[in-house]
């Protein structure tokens, strides 16, 4: 066992279409009193318990995880982690190279799909589910409909994703609402861009896929041909009106058009209302009629805003507590999608996670934290916060820190620093690494997005199906308990849930007390007094904290008094605040206390 990881494990040694009526009633939101904890999981990744992991492996060979797999023992599990609302990443249907012919689904082009499994962000039929994801093929529906009333049942919301920037080259959707038509049917392409058609075209160009991209490796597939047809080829999902986009580009996609003239200056002609907008609304509403509790929308800053004002309304007409959260990476952006757009919440990833993962490896400084709170005043609790997700990279990847323990500072500001939602992507919570190559993306430190996969030490956890952390080492337990413990802590402690916030950081560095790598700042709301200290650093540190007279008013403190601060993250530790409200502490090296004042 590392260094690093016996001193943290040392101060957690002591512990361990539109609906008729309102959608029926689901479990009541978190309220003021309670913080939205996010549990991010890949449906078909999380209760998969093969482990031949071949590169490039058919869904045979690698296995695949069933909704029905997610028991109620599992969601009782991840309940008890603190969670409250679980994203079920891929669930609606996407292009994949798996042959479900026999199920009346046609096969996918293996010239533009990422993967063997797809990526979950080429929709393929907006109104369908992912049949990899089913038991029985014919009855994928109901068996979501099941995981949220399982899910329901033991007081976990649903989030879904909607991604409606972009579709897969190869949509058509066959199990539409009756009187519905698909998108593109009635495009006239003979144009480039026209208000009312639902994609955009290059008139007399044929569509051509990356010469040099290989989808299987050397794995053969009845359309793996070089022989994809488009005509006229329609622009893809990032904006590029190329028919021949490179192999970064995301080529397997489409763009979607919301009526505006990308190509001239981004004009926009939104009355009448585009016919693009009426189906992505009626999709909302379908997928809200089935007891979704949110959506987290892909990236939503590449559709007008003006989209979200006049749909978001609409689907909490039917569902008032619905969640909406944005993907979104425009700061300047932020208060536009909040306000005008409606949005809940927006990704912080460009400002907090950024910085708390140059944190971790040295390379930023801790002032860092309080600027970006500062810049955020009025909006800090409607930013989602996370140190993974589908996109980025492993914590405990050599890419990103190579041991999950050292993101422990990281997590602990991630879930304490306002009152924002917290997330974390399943297999966080036990190091899961995102080694090896599992096919398209290669070895990148992410776990993948695009094959058949079985998650190793995530698996230790499944246990076979059992979800009981019984393969999990004594560290993974551990690990696992510090994010149920800091998880459940911030979903509860009132002065995180509801508190105001104040830094300490600046004004103890300028004297000396602090050194660059270390977080300073106070929680507190009525009686609940806390202050929130970490060391990024790889080495222990000796502080001193001295809390300003005026937070001490804000505290209801006095000086000439003492006061201790007891460790809430169970390390049994007790610091003392001397008469002039200054303490010393000794830090070991990527750690974290919340002191409670007494």
């Amino acid at each position: 066992m590392s260094k690093i990881r016996v001193l943290i494990l040392s101060l957690l040694a002591s512990a361990c279409s539109t609906p008729k009526a309102k959608i029926p009633e689901t479990p009541p939101m978190p309220g003021k009193s309670e913080k939205m904890v996010v549990y991010q999981m890949m449906t078909r990744l999380f209760a998969n318990t093969k482990t031949i992991n071949k590169p490039f492996g058919t869904l045979e060979d690698n296995g695949v995880g069933k909704m029905n797999d997610i028991s109620t023992t599992a969601l009782k599990e991840i309940k008890n982690l603190g969670v409250t609302h679980v994203w079920y990443t891929g669930v609606i249907e996407h292009a994949l190279l798996t042959d479900n012919t026999k199920h009346g689904i046609p096969l996918d082009d293996a010239d533009v799909v990422k993967g063997r499994a797809g990526s979950p962000y080429a929709i393929k039929d907006y109104y369908d589910v992912n049949p990899d994801l089913a038991v029985v093929v014919k009855n994928r529906m109901q068996e979501f409909e099941q995981l949220v009333a399982r899910s329901h049942s033991e007081n976990l919301k649903v989030i879904i994703d909607f991604v409606p920037n972009h579709v897969a080259r190869s949509y058509r959707s066959d199990a539409k609402p009756t009187g519905v038509k698909d998108l593109g049917e009635n495009d006239d392409t003979s144009v480039s861009f026209k208000p009312s058609n639902n994609f955009y075209y290059l008139p007399g160009q044929s569509f051509k896929p990356p010469i040099n991209y290989n989808s299987l490796g050397n794995n053969t597939f009845p359309t793996k041909d070089k022989k994809y047809t488009e005509t006229p080829a329609k622009v893809t999902g990032n904006d590029q009106f190329t028919a021949s986009p490179g192999i970064n580009e995301w080529f397997e996609t489409v763009k979607l058009n919301y009526g505006v003239d990308i190509q001239n200056d981004r004009k926009t002609y939104f009355d009448p209302i585009p016919d693009t907008w009426v189906k992505m609304k009626d999709i909302l509403l379908f997928w809200a009629n089935k007891k979704v509790d949110g959506f987290r929308c892909d990236m939503s800053e590449m559709v007008p805003v003006e989209f979200w004002q006049w749909a978001i309304p609409q689907v909490k007409a039917i569902n008032a507590d619905i969640v909406f959260i944005a993907e979104i990476y425009n700061p300047s952006q932020y208060k536009n999608y909040l306000e005008k757009g409606q949005f809940d919440y927006l990704y912080d990833k460009v400002q907090l996670y950024d910085t708390l993962r140059l944190l971790v490896n040295q390379k930023a400084n801790a002032d860092g934290i309080p600027k970006i709170q500062e810049s955020l005043v009025g909006i800090n609790h409607r930013m989602l916060h996370f140190l993974e997700n589908h996109d980025e990279q492993r914590i405990a990847s050599p890419f990103f820190a190579g041991d999950a323990w050292k993101a422990i500072p990281a997590m602990v500001v991630s879930a304490t620093i306002d009152q924002s939602p917290i997330m974390i992507y399943f297999g966080q919570e036990v190091g899961e690494p995102g080694a090896k190559a599992e096919g398209f993306g290669g070895d990148d430190g992410r776990t993948t997005l695009f094959d058949y996969w079985g998650v190793p030490e995530h698996q230790k956890w499944v246990n076979g199906g059992k979800f009981d952390g019984g393969l999990l080492s004594v560290d993974q337990k551990q690990l696992r308990q510090f994010y149920g413990d800091i998880l459940t802590l911030s979903a509860s402690n009132q002065a995180i849930v509801r508190g105001e916030y104040y830094d300490l950081t600046e004004s103890n560095f300028k004297k000396g007390n602090l050194s660059q790598f270390v977080s300073a700042y106070a929680r507190w709301f009525e009686e609940e007094n806390l202050i929130i200290i970490s060391n990024f650093n790889s080495k222990a540190e000796k502080i001193k904290i001295e809390l300003p007279e005026e937070l001490a008013t804000k505290l209801k403190l006095e000086k000439g008094k003492a006061y201790v601060g007891r460790d809430l993250l169970r390390s049994g530790a007790e610091i003392g605040f001397n008469e002039s409200l200054q303490a010393n502490m000794d830090l070991p090296a990527y750690s974290s206390f919340i002191l409670k004042i007494k």
